[in-house]
């Protein structure tokens, strides 16, 4: 799906510094907007949406543990609500308004429950720089409302303390990879063990998602190609439900030189104002 005429088109120069809800992007280029691939990650449970974007149905019946796109959207500010199936848009469960997409950015955009158990929005800028042979990225984010966790491989915590809306990454040998999730700084396993299969040239995304309280907890699997060294395309996205191979982590784990990055919140208004009021 392409979507074209962003409300608000970032105005060009050389090189521009542009935000995507706190998470900020350098582009460079002519005045010209580029585009970003945005996938859509649908973690909130039990609850069907309709996706708008600028007013527009772009996803319509999004159901739960699923992941749309990637989207084609121009550099520029989108506005962006999701409502029950059939409703209309002041009746909006989300909205976020002014959305700023950087140029030339693989993101996704995941609803999800926040750590106290609220619908949400937040936006994750995708990592798509090339790896070298033999190579993988692994990327965990801890998007459900649930408490702050360790994650452990052969019984060692190599992700410590994730938290809601914070996310992990390593790179690592392309194979298989055991791990498991025990809430943080004990040894009680929550979920796991499990082992995957982490593909070279590819980046694996695994979320958490669902809520702890309600016992609906679950992963969502992302999986982006492309990133060999060598020329071998261009990086895109698959997802679907929740990846069944993966029957029971939130996370798998990798080795050292993990990397920690905060991932900001978009803006969300009150479901509670109509279409017409927000503008």
């Amino acid at each position: 799906m392409r979507i074209l005429h962003p409300r608000r088109a970032a105005a060009a120069g050389v090189a521009a510094v542009v935000a995507f809800g706190g998470l900020s992007a350098v582009t460079t280029g002519p005045a010209l907007a580029a585009s970003s691939q945005v996938s859509v990650v649908h973690g909130i449970p039990g609850q069907p949406v309709d996706v708008y974007v600028n007013g527009e149905k772009t996803v319509p019946g999004f159901e739960p543990g699923k992941i749309a796109g990637p989207l084609t959207l121009e550099e520029g500010s989108y506005d962006i609500a999701l409502t029950k199936p059939g409703e209309d848009l002041g009746k909006a469960l989300l909205t976020v308004d002014d959305a700023e997409v950087p140029g030339g950015a693989n993101i996704s955009l995941v609803a999800h429950l926040s750590a106290d158990g609220k619908p949400t929005l937040t936006p994750f800028v995708n990592d798509t720089s090339k790896l070298a042979a033999g190579q993988t990225r692994l990327v965990v984010r801890h998007t459900a409302a649930a408490p702050a966790v360790d994650v452990r491989a052969g019984g060692q915590p190599v992700f410590r303390d994730l938290t809601n809306p914070k996310e992990a990454k390593a790179d690592l040998a392309a194979g298989d990879v055991s791990a498991d999730v025990v809430p943080a700084g004990t040894d009680d396993v929550v979920l796991g063990p499990t082992d995957l299969n982490l593909r070279e040239g590819t980046a694996t995304i695994v979320y958490a998602v669902g809520s702890a309280e309600d016992d609906t907890l679950d992963v969502v699997a992302q999986t982006l190609t492309g990133l060999h060294s060598a020329p071998g395309g261009v990086p895109s996205g698959s997802g679907g439900l929740a990846d069944r191979g993966l029957t029971a982590p939130w996370y798998a784990v990798g080795v050292a030189g993990l990397l920690l990055l905060l991932a900001g919140a978009l803006r969300l208004r009150p479901a509670r104002r109509t279409a017409a009021a927000r503008r």
